[in-house]
């Protein structure tokens, strides 16, 4: 037997301990770093990217490269100047015409209880007006809107966001960016003119993948006015209750009356986190509208599915056979909304095999703007990693390879045009959703567009995929710009585009509890 001498035991112990030290240290570090503090302003977030435009106040491209812990010294440093006497607006002076009295008024009060969804089934969650969904607001283009919200009984607070209405900022309904979340006992107004016809939705932005699953939202519907013609009119609200599909939170067919000869224009709502075929049978259809917006001369389809976007909306539009026959538009399944008048007996068929692609379908128009000289150019990569989300170890979301909060700040100025490209090296689908603003999409892998333009608030990026995008910075704001898969949204898949000069006092976390995703 070898006898080891004192002196070689301690120096492998010491050995040793250098090892742990060197493996746990950076371990120690990285925990440390990811902690997030009680309250923090997402103005604070990550680092500036100007995408190659003039820089802001500081005149620095980055302004904290850490996480956390940087967040104050940053605050302090490349936004001095933004939050500094006379330096800006604050998100709250970005409404409407406050004098201008409303032309729709509406009242929601919101509520935690069990209830029956439409369809019969008992469901414990959120209600608008003892209903989920919610009451369906309709309002012409060009109306002033104002719904007062009031929380009744619903713990941690709540918000209303309007989905691709491209309202002023302080009307965003973001807690913790836009305003604060209204909790059990208060109220918040909001208003915006409807200046866009379309088909939206809005839902709470706080909590949001808890509180959209459980029941807080509804459709929004903006008609052009007067002149649009004998058309018949239907919304197709999709949303799973515990895994339950239904439309409109009926879980069999919708049947809406559509005489022999007439136009019937259904406007699909996807509110859920992942993409959703819809298909038609018994006549031709035209895709109308994508997310709020006419398409240039859609021609009839035959034969293709639609895949709607998570939190995306699409008009569909048949005309209804002459003999009388029934037209039935596929949801997600074999259910969803059955057109007729005489009879209703229009069995479900199985889903094309073929998907109609926006990027080459209907008639090529210049946008008023020229994408191909753009004054800022941004790259939103997404991809996943292992490490640290607020001290939780895990496999999260990254963008431009930063882990949240140490994402990007995209940095604009008012007028500018903007291209973007995003990229999706993650393995997982993500439908990416910017706020207060609808992008014109120029490509996708490369592949330029060549049918009509195909303006997008919601874009499903599947693994793989990449998009080019551009739209013009002429909503002044601090808008989140995130997957809306709102899990992932809650597990770092978000980000901001600020306009210079801008501001928000609010903060995530603090009294308010704000807790946006």
């Amino acid at each position: 037997m070898v006898r080891q001498s004192p002196g070689g035991g301690r120096v492998r112990r010491i050995v040793a301990g250098v090892a742990t030290v060197a493996v746990l240290g950076p371990l120690a570090w990285l925990w440390q770093d990811s902690l997030m503090p009680e309250a923090y302003s997402v103005m604070d977030m990550g680092y500036a990217d100007y995408g190659g435009g003039p820089h802001g106040p500081s005149g620095h491209e980055t302004h904290a490269a850490g996480g956390a812990s940087a967040h104050a010294s940053a605050h302090a440093g490349a936004h001095a100047g933004a939050h500094g006497p006379g330096a800006g607006r604050d998100v709250t002076e970005l409404i409407a015409d406050a004098g201008r009295p409303a032309d729709v008024s509406v009242t929601m009060v919101a509520r935690k209880q069990p209830f029956r969804l439409p369809s019969g089934r008992a469901f414990d969650g959120f209600t608008l007006n003892g209903q989920s969904p919610g009451p369906v607001i309709k309002a012409a283009k060009g109306q002033l809107v104002q719904v007062r919200l009031i929380n009744e009984s619903v713990p941690g607070g709540i918000t209303l966001h309007w989905h691709g209405v491209d309202v002023p900022n302080a009307e965003d309904g973001v807690a913790g960016v836009t305003q604060d979340a209204v909790g059990i006992g208060k109220e918040f107004t909001y208003r915006f003119v409807a200046d866009r016809a379309g088909t939206f939705w809005y839902h709470s932005h706080q909590m949001s993948h808890e509180q959209v699953r459980g029941g807080l939202l509804g459709a929004l519907v903006v008609e052009p006015g007067p002149g649009k013609g004998e058309v018949t009119d239907a919304v197709a609200l999709v949303h799973l209750y515990n895994g339950v599909r239904t439309v409109n939170g009926l879980e069999g067919d919708v049947r809406v009356e559509a005489k022999p000869g007439a136009r019937a224009r259904v406007r699909v709502v996807n509110t859920e986190y992942g993409v959703m075929p819809a298909w038609v049978s018994g006549a031709p259809y035209r895709l109308v509208a994508v997310d709020g917006t006419e398409v240039n001369g859609p021609a009839p389809v035959t034969g293709k599915a639609l895949a709607v976007a998570a939190g995306g909306r699409a008009d569909i539009e048949v005309t209804m056979p002459e003999n009388g026959s029934p037209v039935r538009i596929h949801l997600g399944g074999p259910t969803g909304v059955v057109l007729g008048s005489a009879s209703y007996d229009a069995p479900p068929v199985s889903r094309p095999a073929a998907t109609l692609d926006p990027l080459t379908y209907g008639t090529p128009a210049r946008p008023a703007f020229d994408p191909g000289r753009p004054d800022r150019r941004f790259e939103y990569d997404m991809g996943r990693r292992p490490g640290f989300l607020d001290g939780v170890p895990g496999l999260w979301w990254t963008i431009n390879g930063h882990l949240y909060p140490d994402v990007p700040m995209f940095h604009v100025t008012e007028g500018d045009v903007v291209r973007m490209r995003i990229a999706n090296h993650s393995g997982e689908p993500h439908p990416m959703h910017l706020h207060g603003h609808h992008a014109v999409v120029l490509s996708r892998d490369g592949v330029p567009a060549t049918g009509s333009p195909w303006w997008v608030d919601s874009l499903e990026v599947a693994a793989g995929e990449s998009y080019e995008i551009a739209f013009v910075a002429d909503n002044p704001g601090v808008w989140m710009d995130h997957c809306h898969n709102l899990p992932h949204a809650s597990q770092g898949l978000v980000t901001h585009l600020v306009y210079e000069g801008v501001t928000t006092r609010f903060t995530v976390g603090g009294s308010a509890e704000n807790e946006p995703e």
